[in-house]
């Protein structure tokens, strides 16, 4: 018995482990076979500057034909302007930056930088000129310089610590053992999420980028780096578009304007002050926060 049930139970363990091959192989083909992005096209254009002004114009999408997450949506961010981008989950906060950045490309509308349509933009230009800080950060295996360096890889040893004291990285890298020269390990294991967000700011602002995003960047941190981060985003907002997508929404208080989408479209849009007077779509997404907070709070003690 016991030399008939041992094969039957390998032979169920490799039926298990076919299956999986089979479903990763499908999601690497899919991928090998998509067309690979063109990142400069004959009679695109590359303005010698870029303000900062971003226009939608009745834009609409969905990641399905049978789903709409965005619809005719109109909005104008002034170059310079700090905005952020609130509502609730799925509402369609992280797709405005996905359209933005041309991952996807709008059902209908269009979407212009400094008067241009995006879709004349070089795609490689159009994306030199944005900074984009994710809720989970992309570092590689290697030292804190390289990781930096990725946003602009010519740039000086200057550069990258002029950078890094901008996202408030600096104090805390000089700290470790070997400065800069750090290894941090695959997704930056070695370091705090605190820590692994600041270098991914300070990457981003080695491009100089004259739009920079940040899509839930703070959602995961404790308050002492939310402090730091905050700090430095008061910082590096001068001279540059701000957009702040905004889960937690003490890290947006402060923005100039605040924008809160539901439904595909723009609910409210205002002050912190302003938004919380209506008791609107901004004020329950407010309240709901804090009470979480409070019972989370009782529910330590």
């Amino acid at each position: 018995m016991d030399k008939m049930f041992k094969p039957l139970v390998q032979l169920s363990k490799g039926n298990l482990k076919l299956q999986q091959a089979l479903a990763a192989a499908d999601r690497v083909f899919e991928l090998v076979d998509r067309d690979a992005e063109v990142l400069v096209t004959p009679g695109c254009l590359t303005p010698e500057m870029i303000e900062g002004r971003i226009e939608f114009e009745g834009v609409s999408f969905g990641y399905r034909p049978d789903k709409t997450v965005l619809r005719d949506l109109s909005l104008l961010i002034r170059p310079g302007e700090t905005v952020a981008i609130v509502g609730s989950s799925g509402a369609g906060k992280s797709t405005v930056v996905n359209l933005l950045m041309r991952f996807y490309e709008p059902t209908s509308g269009k979407i212009l930088v400094d008067g241009y349509p995006i879709t004349r933009l070089s795609l490689g230009y159009l994306r030199s000129k944005i900074g984009l800080v994710l809720q989970e950060p992309v570092l590689f295996s290697g030292t804190i310089r390289e990781n930096i360096k990725y946003g602009k890889l010519q740039a000086s040893d200057e550069e990258v610590s002029r950078a890094s004291k901008a996202a408030n990285a600096h104090e805390f890298i000089v700290s470790l053992q070997k400065g800069y020269d750090t290894e941090i390990g695959e997704r930056g294991i070695t370091l705090s999420v605190g820590q692994r967000q600041r270098i991914a700011i300070a990457r981003a602002l080695l491009k100089d980028p004259s739009i920079l995003i940040f899509d839930e960047a703070t959602s995961n941190i404790d308050s002492e780096s939310e402090s730091l981060i905050q700090d430095a985003l008061r910082r590096v907002a001068k001279g540059r578009t701000l957009i702040v997508i905004g889960h937690r929404l003490s890290s947006i208080i402060d923005a100039e304007r605040i924008v809160v989408i539901e439904n595909g479209g723009i609910a409210e849009e205002g002050t912190h002050e302003v938004l919380m007077s209506k008791g609107g779509a901004y004020n329950r997404l407010y309240e709901a926060q804090v009470d979480r907070l409070v019972t989370g709070n009782k529910n330590l003690t």
